[in-house]
């Protein structure tokens, strides 16, 4: 009797493992995968980053408050993708975390007398 008991004892324990290794298993793959998406993805967010980067630094040739604004909007979307970008990857530069302090989302007064 006693021996019966053991045997099935051991028979749930390695039923219950091979199902912890499936599991692990397929949870690893899915992690691996979503790795894979998430830098594919911070590549399209680091070329779109420079890319509005380099539209920022062209001079503006109409003084509207339009034309301000939508800078500004372009601005503030810049710094929320190198944000997103550096939250993904889990490493923040202190020049980036300083960059980041002195552009914190803010609500300019000329930014909301602008009718849209």
């Amino acid at each position: 009797m006693m021996t019966w008991i053991l045997y099935s004892v051991i028979a749930v324990q390695f039923v219950l493992l091979a199902a912890s290794i499936y599991y692990n298993i397929k949870f690893g793959i899915k992690i691996l995968n979503m790795q894979d998406s998430i830098e594919a993805a911070l590549d399209v967010l680091d070329g779109r980053e420079e890319s509005m980067d380099k539209i920022l630094k062209t001079p503006l040739f109409y003084d509207s408050p339009e034309i301000r604004r939508v800078h500004s909007d372009i601005t503030k979307s810049r710094d929320a993708i190198l944000r997103i970008a550096n939250d993904l990857v889990g490493t923040v530069n202190q020049d980036d975390l300083a960059e980041l302090a002195n552009t914190e989302p803010d609500t300019d007064a000329e930014d909301q007398n602008v009718p849209v």
